[in-house]
């Protein structure tokens, strides 16, 4: 189960007058780093050490040198670098921020499914808790999910979980069979199909570009498919200048950054709401980010055989990588 230290924060404090300032002094008093994803608030992730998709974090939290970190993200990023780091005290900003596709995947049903195909090898999202990667044989993202299910013996079974649409997407690339855990992203299915199109006719030049936790037909209609940080590098270097961004939108803020000439339009949900924001993520602020230094909480925590465990998956995908 994911855990965490949480003791009560005061209600009311004395707000510093630069956020940005006085997180830069913790971070110098603490010896702490700040690893952001991308689909964090803009201001989050101008404060950050270290943006990035879920590989990239994990090798930044592998290697880092600092005393604390300060994970923006969600649970499971901040328990994978619990796992890398049992010795360090890692934090996150808001303790609420969960995953539906982590959520997605109970460990007892996930036990009891691995239990019924005791011959397949087990292949898992890094979006998942901490006890489903201690069930696994390696975990997998979806930078590195091609390359690591091609190098499986073809003749050895797998389990690939929890998310069906990012294995049906591995499965089509590497024209091999797994057995898929239906598991999903709820900001990732949530896109609108028609309205992709729609928008595709008003911007006649556009490219789609997409991660791979969308849905079949919306994966059909894109150009290029890839991880936040591979969509990031394409639409940099492509000599398109217009992109529907067809993942949560946090990324375009650093799209933005890295090509200020190119235009880049947010794919819309199903719905008239901001369903193509992942609300989890969005939980975390940069107060919160400043308490959580501040007061050193919330604090992850997880048991040592669940460390040991769910380490041995994730160093063997960090090796394959």
């Amino acid at each position: 189960m994911f855990a965490a230290t949480l003791d009560r924060q005061p209600t009311e404090y004395e707000k510093p007058e630069d956020l940005f300032e006085a997180i830069a002094t913790l971070k110098k008093d603490l010896n702490a780093i700040v690893l952001a994803h991308y689909y964090q608030d803009p201001d989050i992730q101008d404060i950050a050490d270290y943006i990035g998709d879920s590989l990239g974090l994990s090798r930044q939290a592998a290697e880092t040198h600092a005393d604390v970190i300060v994970f923006a993200g969600v649970h499971f990023m901040a328990e994978t670098a619990k796992i890398l780091n049992p010795e360090k005290q890692v934090l996150l900003p808001d303790l609420n921020a969960g995953c539906s596709l982590a959520d997605s995947c109970p460990p007892d049903a996930f036990a009891a499914f691995k239990a019924a195909h005791p011959d397949h090898l087990v292949v898992s999202y890094i979006n998942c808790t901490a006890d489903i990667k201690a069930m696994s044989d390696i975990i997998c993202t979806s930078a590195n999910a091609v390359k690591i299910v091609s190098q499986i013996p073809a003749d050895q079974p797998i389990i690939f979980a929890p998310d069906r649409n990012l294995g049906r997407y591995v499965m089509a690339e590497t024209q091999r069979e797994m057995l898929l855990w239906e598991g999903a992203c709820m900001v990732h299915e949530n896109f609108s199909e028609k309205k992709i199109v729609q928008l595709r006719i008003e911007y006649p030049g556009a490219e789609i570009i997409a991660h791979p936790e969308c849905e079949p037909p919306v994966l059909r209609h894109a150009n290029y498919i890839g991880s936040t940080t591979a969509l990031l590098k394409y639409a940099k270097e492509s000599a398109n200048s217009t992109f529907i961004v067809v993942t949560e939108p946090g990324i375009i803020h650093q799209m933005k950054k890295e090509a200020p000439d190119k235009l880049f339009i947010a794919a819309p949900p199903l719905n008239s709401c901001a369903c193509n924001e992942c609300p989890h993520m969005r939980l975390n602020t940069l107060e919160k980010l400043y308490l959580s230094m501040k007061n050193r909480q919330p604090e992850i925590t997880l048991p040592k055989s669940t460390i040991e465990a769910a380490w041995r998956p994730i160093q063997r995908m960090l090796e394959m990588s």
